[in-house]
C-alpha cells in the first residue's frame, strides 16, 4: 500500500512540475541602432509581392563560410511571403571572380548543389578557383560542362551581373559581409546581433514587419 501510495504521489508531483514549467522565453524585441540598421534610401526588390531577403556574401570570406551552414537550416524554415536572394558582393577587383562564378553556376541551374562545394574550394581545400585554369578543371571534376561554364563565365552578362552587385552594395552602404537586407528597407549582420541565433530572431522579426507594413499594419 506505501508503494502504491509513494507512485501516486510520485506521479502527481511530475505532473505539476510539467504543468507548471515555463514556457521558453519569446526573443526579445529587435533593438534598432544595435540589432538592425534603417536603410537611409530604401530601395525597390526584385521579389515582386514576396518580402525579400537580400544577403550580400563572398565566397572567399571565412564567416560566410562560417554561416553557412545555419543559414541553410534557417531558408528551411523562411516563410513562403518571403524569398532569399544572394548576392555576390564585389568591392574589389579581386572580388569579381567569385561573384562570376556565382551568376554561372545559377544561370546553368547548378547553385543549389554546387554552391557549398565553392564554399570548401576556398575555405577548406584552399583551391584558387579565381584562377580561370584552376576554375575549368574544378568546374570539370564536378560534372558540369566546361566550355558552357566557360562560355557563360566569360560572357559580358556575366560580367555585368556581377558588378550590378558590387554597385548594389555600394547602394546600401554596406561595409563589409555577409551582411542582410530585409525589404529594401533594414540592414542587420552578425557583427550587430553578435550571435548566429540573434541575427535569425532579428531577421525573423524584420520579416514580420516588413509584412505589417505591406499590409498597412505598422
Amino acid at each position: 500500500m506505501f508503494a502504491r501510495t509513494l507512485a501516486l504521489f510520485g506521479a502527481a508531483v511530475l505532473s505539476l512540475s510539467v504543468m507548471f514549467q515555463p514556457a521558453a522565453a519569446a526573443p526579445d524585441a529587435a533593438f534598432e541602432g544595435h540589432d538592425y540598421a534603417v536603410v537611409k534610401s530604401p530601395q525597390p526588390v526584385a521579389t515582386g509581392k514576396k518580402i525579400e531577403v537580400l544577403e550580400f556574401f563572398w565566397y572567399r570570406c571565412p564567416h560566410c563560410f562560417q554561416l553557412e551552414p545555419s543559414l541553410h537550416k534557417w531558408l528551411k524554415t523562411l516563410p513562403k511571403d518571403a524569398q532569399i536572394r544572394r548576392v555576390p558582393a564585389v568591392f574589389r577587383d579581386d572580388w569579381l571572380p567569385a561573384a562570376k562564378t556565382f551568376y554561372t553556376l545559377e544561370q546553368m541551374g547548378q547553385i543549389e548543389r554546387l554552391n557549398s562545394k565553392v564554399f570548401d574550394a576556398y575555405n577548406i581545400e584552399r583551391i584558387n578557383l579565381d584562377d580561370p585554369a584552376i576554375l575549368g578543371g574544378w568546374i570539370a571534376k564536378q560534372g558540369v560542362d566546361r566550355k558552357k561554364f566557360e562560355a557563360i563565365y566569360n560572357s559580358f552578362s556575366t560580367q555585368s551581373k556581377a558588378m550590378q552587385g558590387g554597385r548594389l552594395a555600394t547602394t546600401y552602404a554596406i561595409s563589409g559581409v555577409p551582411a542582410f537586407i530585409v525589404d529594401g528597407k533594414y540592414l542587420t549582420a552578425q557583427s550587430m546581433t553578435q550571435t548566429e541565433t540573434r541575427l535569425y530572431e532579428v531577421l525573423d522579426q524584420l520579416i514580420a514587419k516588413a509584412r505589417a507594413e505591406r499590409s498597412g499594419k505598422k
